[in-house]
């Protein structure tokens, strides 16, 4: 009887077709991929792969186990959600993963009234800028500022987040055709905030490129150069104030998404109406219309 595990590393494989893009999706080295698919073939008795320089490729054999085994991820990411459902009830611990400057400006300052209407309840925020695969059981409940496209989730729009160019009171004072810029790198140009910045900069410098929204805000304090900020963020920092810009600033919806089983936690739901309430309660992220 060959070792289930090698076949669902085989699985994603034939997905991925490299021993580095599986050893990535994975977290595993990629020799250890390449030895769990020889056990797996010494098991059947098949050669399932090519042994070629750069690639993997599959054989007419493992090609046909493949479409075989193209079930297998689907079930065990809804065993995973079952085992959660499960633990989130028995344990009292439910997983958010958020961007950080919302988690940061909307959810954080909240925590002690979650604490003190529900004692036992541990809520894991977990801050990140990339997509939480609610799938492998990264976390339990996502707010995203991208619209979730897969059909099984539960998904809810809850807001919207703004955004503003700021600066120093200092640095307002310069000519705007003297204004230098802070901004992300150039991986992230495809974000709405990124391209109104490469807009309204025109041909003017960026002086400095940071990864983390945070870092760009400290730099901006330090007079660097102007930042675009999610209002709810730039609004509250005393030391920055609003530039004045000729193009409008775009919007991002923010949507809350969540598994079915995993929704039908007392526990998860509690923490799905904190979240919303959070939202509801910062007049930034309001739907309809702009703050006074």
């Amino acid at each position: 009887m060959f070792d289930w595990q090698d076949l669902y590393i085989f699985t994603v494989l034939a997905r991925t077709e490299s021993l580095s893009g599986a050893a990535r999706e994975l977290g595993i080295e990629h020799a250890t991929v390449g030895r769990r698919i020889e056990s797996l073939e010494k098991a059947l008795g098949l050669r399932l792969v090519d042994k070629l320089p750069r690639s993997r490729p599959l054989t007419e054999d493992g090609r046909a186990v493949a479409i075989l085994a193209q079930n297998m991820e689907q079930m065990a990411s809804l065993i995973e959600q079952r085992s959660r459902t499960a633990s989130i009830g028995l344990a009292g611990a439910v997983r958010v993963s958020a961007p950080p400057s919302l988690a940061r400006a909307c959810i954080v300052p909240r925590i002690a009234a979650l604490r003190a209407a529900h004692p036992k309840l541990r809520l894991i925020l977990q801050p990140s800028t990339s997509l939480a695969a609610l799938s492998k059981g990264e976390a339990d409940i996502a707010i995203r500022t991208v619209r979730p496209e897969e059909g099984e989730l539960i998904r809810k729009k809850v807001g919207v987040v703004r955004f503003g160019l700021y600066g120093t009171r200092e640095f307002s004072r310069r000519p705007p055709e003297r204004w230098t810029f802070i901004s992300y790198d150039e991986s992230l140009d495809h974000l709405p905030q990124q391209i109104w910045l490469h807009r309204i900069r025109a041909d003017r410098p960026i002086t400095f490129f940071a990864s983390d929204l945070m870092s760009q805000q400290i730099a901006a304090r330090d007079h660097v150069g102007a930042v675009v900020l999610p209002t709810m963020v730039g609004e509250i920092d005393p030391e920055l104030v609003q530039l004045p810009t000729e193009v409008e600033a775009p919007e991002r919806e923010i949507w809350m998404i969540v598994y079915p089983d995993i929704r039908r936690s007392p526990l998860v739901k509690v923490v799905m109406d904190f979240l919303v309430d959070c939202i509801e309660r910062e007049p930034r992220l309001a739907m309809s219309g702009h703050p006074k």
